[in-house]
């Protein structure tokens, strides 16, 4: 399989990239990595990888049709995984256009050249023609459905209600990938994810943020009260549901992948102080984000129940991986 991984020098792109060509994998994959090396993709998250004879990196935006359409010629791409997108909800407040051209934009030109290539169209896909193991596999995130009571759950039926410029653009680009499923039977799956940490995540996200300050006793900002609900999961447990839904996915399904982990962010913000055996004083409450959401959590019963997956890692077992890590490659992020 030649896959072509798009945003693959980013935060999860990286740890997927890694997790075939270091780990290995049932299906012998070419991993083609299109990474425009804005502020947070960063080569030195594949260093381990970069002469292996099954990895190639290009610089490219996803938003220049020719790159990507000379990306699938030369490489002839079976697959795509398209990670490619700005992330950042603070960032997406403050200039929202490189969010909507980017994440809806850039997927789209991905989307579309991938569907031309492999030469989908309605009678190709009535006719179940496509070469198999061909698949477009869009990684969303839980925002997209924006806030939840205390008592419910996301589930890949929700409803979209997007509440900020970033949350927004995804929901617009898992929209456009729907559409390309139902109108030409491009073979597609939406994954859709809860909070992501782990290694090699850039330092403005909340726990690289709370890490990094603490190892360098400065200020811990926490929005409002502090008591804004996530589920998190360990980035290994996302990629390998990745490759799950690459393997098993059935075309033009979606997949929520969350880690059974709620945690508020002033709990997450002392267990990382108590961890490192700070002074809970460095706790700093400021004023909350505009239309900031109270609570998200994902039930991925059908992704357990229909492709075999569940989360592995514990919180406890992720978070002290995930300090320890930042303790010991201060060069990652000073």
């Amino acid at each position: 399989m030649n896959l072509l991984v798009t945003g693959g020098a980013g935060f999860i792109g990286s740890n997927l990239i890694n997790m075939i060509l270091k780990k290995g994998s049932k299906l012998a994959i070419n991993v083609i990595n299109l990474d425009r090396l804005t502020y947070a993709g960063n080569l030195e998250n594949l260093q381990e990888i970069h002469d292996n004879p099954n990895y190639r990196f290009i610089k490219g935006d996803i938003r220049d049709r020719r790159t990507v359409e000379a990306i699938f010629t030369k490489f002839d791409i079976d697959s795509v995984i398209n990670f490619a997108a700005e992330t950042h909800v603070d960032r997406s407040i403050r200039n929202p256009e490189e969010f909507i051209t980017t994440n809806i934009t850039g997927t789209h030109v991905i989307l579309d050249v991938a569907m031309n290539y492999w030469k989908i169209s309605p009678d190709v896909w009535n006719g179940k023609k496509y070469k198999p193991g061909t698949k477009f596999i869009q990684v969303s995130t839980d925002e997209v459905y924006g806030s939840l009571s205390e008592t419910e759950s996301f589930v890949e039926t929700s409803p979209l209600a997007p509440n900020n410029p970033y949350s927004a653009s995804k929901a617009s680009a898992d929209m456009i990938v729907r559409a390309y499923h139902q109108t030409y039977g491009m073979p597609v799956n939406i994954t859709r994810c809860s909070n992501n940490y782990g290694r090699h995540q850039y330092p403005d996200k909340l726990i690289p943020l709370m890490i990094t300050n603490c190892l360098k006793d400065k200020a811990l900002p926490v929005y409002g009260d502090g008591l804004q609900v996530r589920d998190w999961v360990h980035v290994s447990d996302h990629c390998s549901a990745i490759m799950v839904v690459l393997q098993k996915g059935i075309p033009g399904e979606i997949y929520n992948i969350g880690g059974n982990n709620q945690k508020s962010t002033i709990e997450i913000v002392k267990y990382i102080v108590n961890t490192l055996r700070k002074s809970e004083s460095l706790i700093q409450y400021v004023q909350d984000r505009p239309s900031h959401d109270v609570r998200y959590a994902i039930d991925y019963t059908k992704i357990t129940t229909e492709l075999g997956w569940k989360p592995s890692c514990s919180f406890e077992q992720g978070m002290q991986d995930t300090i320890k890590w930042y303790s010991e490659n201060c060069h990652h992020w000073v």
